[in-house]
């Protein structure tokens, strides 16, 4: 029987490629998306590198995994970000359909969750909080180190 592995064990992955980004100078987000207990997609922000303000960790896994799986829809897929997603990240996530979203840290200022109607698919499940001190002390290290 296949190894079933935890949302700490998959966001712990995703804390990974967040460091990736610390190490470019790129904001520490990182996301991965699982599909049958199997990382499918795992990226993170590309935005400096490819002067591209849409290149967000979430905008690069959704791109991956659709081509990984040649479909469009992720709706049996879990996206593991290491900071909640923004507006455009939740746009997306609602045309791909995802089925669940895993996050870390919140972003009070500009997440998704902050805004007053539900820009999710009615079928996405959401969990906050997962490794949210490691993933909060990424964004506050890399914010400290510009300072």
């Amino acid at each position: 029987m296949p190894k079933l592995y935890s949302d700490q064990y998959f966001m712990k992955k995703a804390i990974e490629e967040a460091s990736k980004a610390f190490s470019v100078d790129e904001v520490p987000v990182g996301a991965v998306i699982v599909f049958n207990n199997r990382i499918i997609a795992k990226t993170h922000n590309l935005t400096e590198h490819l002067t591209d303000f849409t290149a967000h960790a979430e905008m690069q896994a959704f791109t991956s995994a659709t081509e990984n799986l040649s479909n469009k829809y992720l709706n049996k897929c879990t996206l593991y970000v290491t900071l909640e997603p923004c507006v455009m990240c939740a746009g997306a996530a609602f045309w791909t359909r995802i089925g669940k979203i895993v996050y870390g840290a919140s972003d009070l200022r500009r997440g998704f969750t902050s805004l007053t109607e539900n820009v999710l698919h009615n079928n996405t499940t959401v969990v906050s909080g997962v490794l949210k001190e490691e993933c909060s002390k990424l964004i506050k290290d890399f914010f400290m180190q510009k300072r």
